[in-house]
């Protein structure tokens, strides 16, 4: 299966980033990759992306990976909305907020004998 995801380049402290075609399983470091279709520098918020090939390999059926997914919508190359990079885990969320609580079945009070 076909991904579309940042591949980082640079030197540390200072990345910058390729827009690659992957295989999904391939590493993301090693350097393998079917094809180039943009860059993104973070540090100066600079994007290139080639938006006929973006949406040629996206009908080939490679996927977007969320974070090239949200710079896609933001360029205008695909629609949608964005997706949410940081998901809640259900099971502290759940602990956590006061409002599950009070949304848990009420306990029947005992009744003392007088």
């Amino acid at each position: 299966m076909l991904t579309i995801r940042l591949f980082r380049t640079g030197r540390k402290n200072q990345p910058s980033f390729k827009v690659v075609v992957t295989e999904k399983h391939h590493a993301p470091s090693k350097g393998r990759f079917v094809e180039e279709v943009g860059v993104y520098n973070p540090l100066t918020k600079q994007r290139r992306i080639d938006g006929e090939r973006v949406r040629y390999w996206i009908s080939v059926g490679a996927k977007p990976s969320p974070t090239v997914h949200n710079m896609l919508i933001v360029e205008k190359v695909i629609e949608g909305s964005k997706i949410a990079k940081h998901r809640n885990k259900v099971g502290k969320a759940a602990a956590a907020s006061p409002a599950s609580k009070d949304e848990q079945a009420p306990v029947a009070e005992e009744k003392k004998p007088e």
